[in-house]
């Protein structure tokens, strides 16, 4: 903060001296002398300990009243109260924090001060705005006789001292030429607008209600008297001018909160000028002898006055705008912007006969293309403020006119807060004119209803409801009012309004999904989404001659709507895709929401039997109506809850004789699980009528293949094959729900997977029967190894089951060959889900009682799970060009992707779960970098997984791709295989290890060393040299392991460096030949200084010597810590004394000529230094 002026007379205090102190300063103030040169008030550092003890020594004076309270309390009778004095004792920038009550005691006190002396307490109100800055700075004053004074103006600077470290500024605020000094580092200092905290937003808010308590306190008196007003503009002025930031946004901001104040004070001039031209006009009605002159002539007195007053208000108001406005509200920072638009916004609100006009409201339209969302935000809320007022419409037809399109076009802004207020701004202007909205803005602003946003679709849905349902009377024109009662009325409203929903819903097709239609309308029409009497009423009536009903898609759509809408009464907005919701409810909401669930309850138990046998034949219709139960309340009173009850179960289990699609099936099993689920008197009803649904469809089932299953062969026509697949769907879709291992299904569709087919193919049963039956067996071992701490009690059971796993394991790797693709799939997905679970419960299971088995999968069926994603998931360009011609569509292409993750994604589980060995995951690294966009995310987590698990073998397993990956490029590029289009490049394996090294971080140092060794001896191992091959035949792989080289530590690179001298001592024997050139990048980039360095640019043949007095702690220190890896990097270190004696031979070397194939940056030399610290021992090894 600003430090406390010295006691000398240019300095002056925030009213902490006392009043002789203050007369002999005001004499030398007025004879222009100063006493205290601007070095010497500028030199901060000469005279800091001067300034503490001064500081100590006023600290005294600071808890004392002030001279402007001493003048107050004494012209006050009774003003003695203790909070009085408490308050009477801070200063003007105190007192900011302090709340409007004790602001309004101090200014007041101020007021007095400024009365008695207004030069001195001018000066107090200067250094407050000057310490409101956050400056700590030293003001300095002299007064100035002539405002038009040449010389003056002259010395009106701003300059830098950089040998002082102080910045200057010098400006006139009339009578008075101020030198305000302070440090050059204050731009990096927070000042209080800024700070963080409770404190900086407490300052803001109390500062500019100084700024508004100053002039409304102000008004009555010395605010017209020339000389207050005329000073504070012409300071904030010169100081919002700064190149300062501080200073800038401070004053800134108090000149628009000064400008706003002064409008309210314009604002009551006029209301008084009002008032007494209605009392003239009064007067001047009356009779000739009733009349009074003297009263008319003093009430045409103050007109004038009050006329003369708000034109003198309205003159400084233009000064602030023409001299602090129009400079700041492009200033470069976004704050300030904000500030002015904002406050523009409200001078043209309240002062609209002097603002609200082009003139100004052109500023408004040119910073909606401010590139900050705040500003932008600020002019939209301003806006908002006017076009909410129907009177001040007919100022705003040119500026709606121009600025029109803008206004649109913001509801797509990247901010979503600007986006919603400005979808609201057009919603207001629909609402006040029908004209400046065409049918095609229309149109286009109600498609965000089905926005992701949802305070934007309900803003849109709020449009949607005021201009397309609220106004629709179609109904009530067709009826006489004097025909219907109000009951009758309303009932016909809301048809018509829900008429008018559904052919919107119709006519503009942009979606499918009717839930977000439903969200958007919720908080508008929520009154009429939650009438489900008349909704209902509106679904089971019928077209009669008088009245006409809705056609079939018009009663799917409202379905769908009622169903949404008791959604969403009953779980809140929380959608799926959709942002913005609040998550947390109040009590209150929560209550209306039991309220609501209790009111669903008791009609829906009476209404839905109707409805669904209505809409029996319509499979949509009834997968949605079936999901209305599963927002029931169980303990909801209702009349004969039995029949009632039965009475719903009959037309479920009706409907599910007729249909077997999974929508409906689906919807079914959920909502016997929640109604079986609740403890309630319903609960054993709905078990009973389950469980005879179920034996019902084994009785059926049972039948069937008795008379289909004939000496293991499948010899059923078309209608039991049919009827034996409805069954077997209803089955699954039950078993996915509930537990039905008392029905025993595994003995009894096991066969099914064995059988041959009507003709002897060894495919066995027809592809439908074969995918229902291999779901539903997989949902039966999921559910036997679920409970299976509760069903195996004793060895016998815990042996069937692994018999049992051993079974359905092995049927289903037969069926991975099926000609059937989605019998593929799901065989694929069942075993893959049903070995998780029991690798699942192999963990959670306690040894005291009995458990699962262990069963380890045949290799025979982890090669050909591996083969299965190696086929199905990393489709090759084959196979994308022939999905171009099945997917007809985008949905369709998602869709097989959709299929393609969760495969992959069921594959993952095996490695991650320890069920397949984490080497098999190589196969799904190879395809990281060409499936990225597909299953990157998928690979990724899995590779984070691994190594979570085996940090070593999970990166053993990226070597081994790596590796793989380069043998069949190799085996490509010498020809003795097949060509195959999946073999990657050698720039795309290199890339792929540039992925994987970005992984590893400091605490991988093991694994990092490890995977340099494995990859060193994957090139030298094994290798001999003869006249054919002097090179490895994949030294070429060590390009690739380079990409490593820069995650490791400099006491690693070293003993790998060495590791790879001791592996190389016998193989090179021509350094300089091209083949050799690999080796040579590898060995660079093990002796690269740091992360990142190039190489090449340690290539060196200088030697570094060893620095005198140099301990071998310190040589340890600077190394780093021992090396994690499992050789020694002392076991292949050349000695100093052995250097010495290579010394001559490898300058002999040096010497000769390089073979012109080497690159000069990769060969300077065959001496190769490490050059990691000035101070390191050099590593020199010759070739």
């Amino acid at each position: 903060m600003i430090a406390e002026p010295t006691a000398e007379a240019p300095c002056r205090p925030s009213g902490q001296r006392n009043r002789k102190d203050r007369n002999s300063q005001d004499e030398a103030i007025s004879s222009g002398a100063v006493n205290q040169s601007e070095d010497e008030s500028g030199n901060e550092n000469r005279q800091k300990n001067v300034r503490k003890r001064k500081r100590a020594h006023s600290s005294e004076n600071d808890k004392s009243p002030s001279p402007r309270a001493g003048r107050s309390s004494a012209g006050r009778a009774g003003g003695s109260s203790s909070k009085r004095r408490h308050v009477e004792a801070v200063t003007l920038f105190e007192v900011v924090t302090m709340g409007r009550d004790a602001m309004q005691v101090v200014i007041d006190d101020w007021i007095e001060a400024y009365v008695a002396d207004r030069d001195s307490s001018l000066l107090d109100l200067i250094n407050f705005f000057i310490q409101s800055c956050g400056c700590k700075s030293v003001v300095t004053a002299e007064m100035c006789h002539n405002k038009e004074d040449s010389d003056v103006m002259s010395k009106m600077v701003e300059d830098l001292d950089e040998v002082a470290c102080l910045q200057y500024k010098r400006f006139l605020a009339f009578p008075w030429i101020l030198t305000v000094t302070w440090p050059i580092d204050t731009d990096s200092v927070e000042y209080p607008l800024i700070q963080s905290g409770p404190y900086g937003h407490w300052f803001h808010s109390g500062f500019c209600d100084f700024v508004s308590v100053l002039v409304a306190q102000c008004q009555q008196s010395v605010i017209f008297d020339g000389y207050l007003m005329n000073s504070l503009i012409s300071l904030l002025a010169e100081l919002s001018d700064s190149c300062i930031r501080a200073f800038r946004h401070t004053c800134a901001l108090a000149a628009m909160k000064l400008l706003s104040a002064l409008v309210g004070v314009a604002l009551s001039l006029s209301v008084g000028i009002e008032n007494n031209q209605k009392l003239y006009q009064l007067q001047k009605t009356k009779p000739v002898r009733q009349r009074s002159k003297p009263q008319l002539e003093r009430i045409k007195n103050n007109t004038s006055e009050l006329q003369m007053k708000r034109a003198e208000i309205e003159n400084m108001m233009d000064t602030i705008f023409k001299g602090i406005f129009i400079k700041r509200y492009r200033d470069v920072l976004p704050e300030i912007r904000s500030i002015c638009v904002e406050e523009l916004g409200v001078w043209m609100k309240l002062y609209n006969s002097a603002f609200l006009s082009d003139t100004y409201l052109k500023y408004m339209g040119w910073m909606m293309y401010d590139k900050i969302p705040d500003v932008r935000l600020k002019c939209v809320l301003g806006l908002q403020a006017l076009y909410g007022d129907p009177s001040l419409f007919p100022k705003l037809d040119l500026f709606s006119s121009r600025f029109k399109k803008r206004m649109i076009s913001m509801t797509l802004d990247k901010d979503h807060e600007v986006a919603a207020q400005s979808l609201k701004l057009l919603v207001l202007i629909a609402k006040t004119s029908e004209d400046m909205l065409t049918p095609e803005d229309h149109s286009y602003l109600l498609q965000f209803v089905y926005s992701s946003q949802r305070l934007l679709a309900s803003t849109a849905g709020e449009l949607l409801y005021s201009t397309r349902l609220l106004n629709n009377t179609d109904a009530l024109r067709s009826n006489s009012l004097d025909e219907i009662n109000e009951e009758e009325s309303h009932r016909l409203q809301t048809c018509g309004r829900v008429k008018a929903l559904l052919h919107f819903y119709q006519e503009s097709q942009l979606h499918e999904h009717v839930v977000y239609l439903v969200d958007s309308l919720w908080d508008c029409g929520g009154a009429l989404l939650k009438d489900w009497t008349t909704l209902t009423s509106l679904l089971l009536q019928d077209a009669t001659s008088h009245r006409a009903g809705l056609t079939l898609s018009e009663q799917t759509v409202l379905v769908e709507i009622l169903v949404a809408s008791v959604r969403q009464a009953s779980e809140g907005p929380v959608l799926a895709g959709r942002s913005g919701a609040k998550k947390v409810i109040s009590v209150k909401e929560k209550k209306i929401q039991v309220d609501d669930c209790t009111k669903i309850t008791e009609h829906f138990l009476t209404e839905l039997p109707k409805l669904l046998s209505k809409f029996s034949g319509h499979c949509d219709a009834v997968a949605s109506l079936m999901k209305i139960p599963q927002f029931f309340v169980p303990d909801c009173p209702v009349d004969d809850i039995t029949q009632v009850l039965s009475s719903l179960l009959t037309e479920i289990q009706a409907a599910l004789d007729i249909h077997s699609s999974p929508a409906v099936l689906e919807a079914a099993a959920r909502t016997y699980l929640y109604l079986c689920s609740k403890e309630t008197t319903w609960s054993s009803i709905v078990r009973d009528k389950r469980d005879s649904v179920v034996q019902t469809w084994v009785d059926q089932l049972t039948v069937l293949l008795g008379e289909s299953l004939r000496e293991d062969c499948f010899s059923a026509d078309e209608m039991k094959t049919g009827n034996i697949s409805s069954t077997l769907k209803k089955l699954s879709a039950f078993h996915n729900c509930h537990d039905l291992q008392k029905w025993d299904l595994f003995q009894l569709l096991f066969p099914l997977l064995s059988v041959r087919g009507r003709r002897g193919e060894e495919d066995g049963a027809p592809p439908e029967v074969l995918l229902e039956t291999l779901r539903c067996l997989c949902y039966s071992m999921l559910w036997s190894l679920n409970t299976s701490g509760e069903t195996l009690t004793s060895r016998d059971k815990t042996v069937a089951q692994q018999q049992q796993l051993c079974l359905f394991c092995e049927r289903s790797l037969h069926c991975l060959s099926h000609p059937d693709n989605r019998v593929r799939q799901q065989a694929f997905q069942g075993v893959c889900d049903v070995l998780s679970a029991h690798s699942y419960q192999l963990h959670v299971w306690t040894p005291t009682s009995f458990g699962p088995l262990v069963y380890t999968p045949s290799p025979k069926l982890q090669r050909a799970l591996s083969n299965f994603v190696c086929t199905h998931v990393f489709a090759g360009s084959d196979c994308e060009r022939q999905s171009k011609v099945i997917e007809h569509s985008e949905l369709e292409r998602l869709e097989r992707l959709h299929t393609r993750r969760n495969l992959l994604a069921a594959f993952c589980k095996l490695i991650v779960h320890g069920v397949l060995e984490m080497s098999t995951a190589a196969e799904v690294y190879m395809h990281y970098m060409k499936f990225y966009n597909d299953f990157g995310d998928i690979i990724k987590e899995t590779m984070c997984r691994t190594r979570q698990m085996d940090k070593i073998e999970g990166s053993r397993t990226l070597v081994l791709c790596l590796q793989q990956l380069f043998v069949q490029l190799k085996k490509e590029q010498e020809g003795s295989g097949p060509a195959r289009a999946g073999v990657q490049t050698f720039t795309s394996i290199k890339e792929l290890a540039r992925r994987f090294s970005l992984t590893f971080g400091d605490k991988y140092r093991e694994c990092l060393v490890m995977i340099h060794r494995t990859g060193i001896e994957f090139v030298f191992q094994g290798f001999s040299p003869s006249p054919e091959t002097a090179t490895p035949p994949y030294v070429s792989y060590l390009t690739i392991l380079s990409e490593f080289s820069s995650r490791l530590l400099r006491p690693d690179k070293k003993a790998v460096f060495s590791y790879l001298q001791k592996q190389t001592a016998d193989h090179v024997t021509d350094f300089r030949e091209e083949s050799w050139k690999p080796l040579l990048q590898y060995r660079a980039s093990l002796l690269a200084a740091a992360k990142g360095e190039d190489a090449a640019s340690n290539v060196s043949s200088d030697r570094k010597h060893n620095l005198p007095g140099r301990s071998a702690v310190s040589k340890q220190k600077q190394e780093g810590s021992k090396s994690p890896c499992g050789f020694s990097p002392a076991d292949s270190r050349v000695n100093k004394s052995h250097r010495d004696h290579l010394s001559p031979s490898l300058q002999e070397r040096t010497a000769e000529p390089l073979h012109p194939s080497v690159g000069r940056a990769n060969l300077e030399g065959v001496i190769i230094s490490s050059s990691e610290d000035q101070e390191d021992e050099t590593v020199e090894v010759e070739l």
